[in-house]
């Protein structure tokens, strides 16, 4: 093992310690180290127990808190109320390789039978993503390259983070620098998903319509056959982003359904999954990311 790796393993035990209470034990042979900590604790007045949010989160085996490398924060789909951070589990492990550190978030969901809107879900994902940006340099993360990522639901959290009004809290903002979107549900006004919770207030919580000329660039795929997002939907968002002056890629697939990118997704045989993962990499090597 290099005095390099022995190092970030002393510092990835250590941090593990720290932040779960535990020790992280990395192997020469492994590509990639996982971890978990907590970012929130919510109060459950109830019962009187608190519930903790944790982060799953993914980097390479040579990683070391003295480094600057770009990130990925994903946020998991399920419609607000459901899903788990294990859906990003595959494409962090392929990012990792690549030299990037991944976050998967584990947020509060809402209760599938009320209508109220995602408050909650949008509250975490902003103290998820502005905890990590404060925590950079432990994390051994560059913090003005931090990117957010999501499918269908979780999609709406990464480009919510994205588009909407930046909310500042002790110096540390929780707007990414890119966005990674696999079907997303960022269209949330009349028409478009998500609306019965949302109702009339759909511009406070829909990515569609806060698209500003300070908004990250973004990457989106999209299938043709989606039940929940129309390809004009997602042609609509790309075309107001290039009118504002904001880098947006449309890649869509023709005759796949909602979730089509999920690695364990059936259709395409895998093929598709690959591809999505590729063109994610050309992405983010033309940001100057990845090599």
């Amino acid at each position: 093992m290099s005095h390099r790796r022995s190092f970030g393993f002393v510092l990835a035990a250590l941090f593990a310690c720290q932040l779960m209470g535990g020790v992280s034990f990395v192997s020469a042979e492994q590509p990639v180290v996982e971890d978990q900590f907590v970012y929130k604790t919510i109060a459950n007045d109830t019962s009187g127990k608190a519930t903790k949010l944790f982060v799953d989160w993914t980097r390479p085996s040579d990683w070391s808190a003295e480094d600057s490398r770009p990130a990925v924060v994903f946020f998991h789909g399920g419609g607000w109320t459901g899903g788990k951070p294990g859906q990003f589990a595959s494409h962090s492990e392929e990012l990792a390789e690549r030299g990037m550190v991944c976050f998967r978030v584990k947020y509060r969901l809402l209760d599938k039978k009320s209508k109220t809107p995602p408050d909650a879900c949008v509250e975490d994902a902003s103290d998820a993503f502005r905890y990590i940006r404060a925590n950079a340099s432990k994390f051994g993360i560059d913090p003005k390259r931090i990117a957010s990522g999501g499918g269908s639901a979780g999609g709406h959290l990464a480009a919510y983070l994205g588009m909407m009004d930046d909310q500042v809290v002790d110096g540390v903002s929780r707007k990414p620098a890119a966005m990674l979107l696999f079907n997303p549900v960022y269209d949330n006004g009349p028409g478009g998903w998500g609306t019965g919770r949302v109702g009339d207030a759909y511009a406070t919580y829909s990515p569609a319509h806060n698209i500003t000329k300070d908004d990250p660039p973004s990457i989106v795929f999209l299938g043709t056959k989606d039940n929940l997002i129309p390809v004009a939907t997602g042609e609509r968002f790309r075309d107001v982003c290039q009118e504002k002056g904001v880098r947006s890629e449309l890649h869509l697939y023709e005759g796949q359904p909602h979730g089509f990118f999920n690695a364990k997704k059936v259709e395409g045989g895998g093929e598709i999954y690959r591809d999505t993962m590729e063109k994610t990499f050309a992405f983010l090597r033309s940001l100057g990311w990845i090599d």
